[in-house]
């Protein structure tokens, strides 16, 4: 085996895949979904040894669950965000109680989070982040505005990245604040359409909203610290999962490039096994760096680099060997209803995205010059 799963892993393999055929396909909405996965022990898996999580499981057999679970066509996760992002970053930086309140809840699915870092005007620089969290007796009060949320509209909870010392800039006065959603009048989530039709992002407005003072992670002023080792946790497991997904997708576009002919043209030819080479590239790079030093310089922004080009010439290949045909939708599109749109123009238009969301390739080529090569840091203004 690629990974090198042990007959013990190789049995998880097994109970992860009979559960999946029996759940798969159930009907649950989307929390229900992550309830049932908390119920069943399937969230948190490695967190069992704090006695926050559900399960015991090796790092092998974390990537066993992730890319069963990607083979399954399970339904989306609506409890990721919480899962890879919130908790890792808490178990490395929060507190006891922290821990104690909310990873139980994440682990059992019943709390969903969304991330509040990008602002009008402070995306790839997240540094220049506006959102003000003012300390009052009771705690914060936090006013501005966080655009690109995931998931915002579903999620209980939001990790917010504001600024807690008046007057301080770039990454200095910052703080990870733990925020609830449900504070009407004050939280306000407005829904962004993309052009896929779909509205997974959206604006959320803080209009004073109230954050608890024992719910500052890493502590008052050290929220670019907290924030940075949280991106660090964005690529690990999950990665190997994704490939997973784009290995589908790829399957896809060359049964379509049969399908239409296509496949007959030696340059579409000779790109269609390119992409399948640069897949088993990442993947090969994904295993290396899982298995590598923890803060391996870089690898993060190297994986994000490779696969955001990789699934952006993806999506331009899949309504290439269509033809004139990618130009028809699935159903009749008109002003008086939302569109359809089929797999390959989906994946077409919502990986033009995938360079900029996430961190931009210039940001990512940004870092790797400035913290692997050693190279003169780009200005960035007056510091403070």
């Amino acid at each position: 085996m690629e990974f090198g799963f042990a007959p013990e892993d190789e049995a998880f393999r097994g109970e992860v895949r009979a559960w999946l055929d029996a759940h798969v396909g159930a009907g649950a909405d989307r929390r229900g979904w992550e309830r049932a996965l908390g119920a069943a022990g399937w969230i948190g898996l490695g967190w069992a040894e704090g006695g926050y999580g559900n399960r015991t499981a090796t790092l092998t057999q974390q990537v066993a669950w992730a890319e069963e679970y990607a083979r399954s066509a399970a339904p989306p996760r609506s409890g990721h965000i919480g899962e890879n992002l919130l908790a890792p970053t808490l178990l490395a930086h929060g507190s006891a109680e922290q821990k104690a309140r909310f990873l139980p809840a994440v682990a059992a699915g019943e709390e969903l989070w969304c991330q509040g870092y990008s602002e009008p005007g402070a995306g790839s620089d997240l540094a220049g982040v506006r959102t003000a969290a003012v300390r009052e007796p009771d705690g914060y009060r936090v006013t501005g505005q966080k655009i690109w949320t995931s998931l915002a509209h579903e999620a209980d909870w939001c990790f917010v990245l504001a600024r807690t010392e008046p007057g301080s800039r770039r990454h200095h006065g910052l703080s990870f604040l733990l925020v609830p959603m449900d504070q009407p009048g004050r939280v306000e989530v407005r829904p962004i359409r993309q052009m896929t039709g779909t509205s997974d992002f959206n604006e959320v407005f803080f209009d004073g909203a109230h954050a608890r003072a024992e719910h500052v992670v890493g502590g008052e002023g050290n929220g670019w610290r907290v924030a940075m080792s949280l991106l660090g946790f964005e690529r690990g497991v999950s990665t190997l999962a994704q490939q997973i997904g784009f290995a589908e997708e790829l399957g896809r576009v060359v049964r379509d490039a049969v399908a239409t002919g296509a496949a007959d043209d030696p340059l579409v030819r000779a790109r269609l096994v390119r992409q399948w080479a640069e897949l088993r590239v990442m993947r090969w790079n994904a295993l290396r760096t899982l298995g590598g030093p923890a803060a391996e310089p870089g690898a993060p922004s190297v994986a994000k680099l490779l696969w955001a080009g990789w699934h952006q010439r993806l999506g331009e290949l899949a309504v290439l060997v269509r033809g004139a045909g990618a130009s028809v939708g699935p159903a009749d599109w008109s002003a008086a209803a939302p569109y359809e749109l089929d797999a390959a123009q989906h994946l077409f238009l919502f990986s033009r995205a995938d360079t900029v969301y996430g961190g931009s390739d210039q940001v990512q080529r940004t870092i790797i010059a400035e913290r692997v090569l050693g190279l003169p840091r780009e200005p960035k203004g007056v510091e403070s």
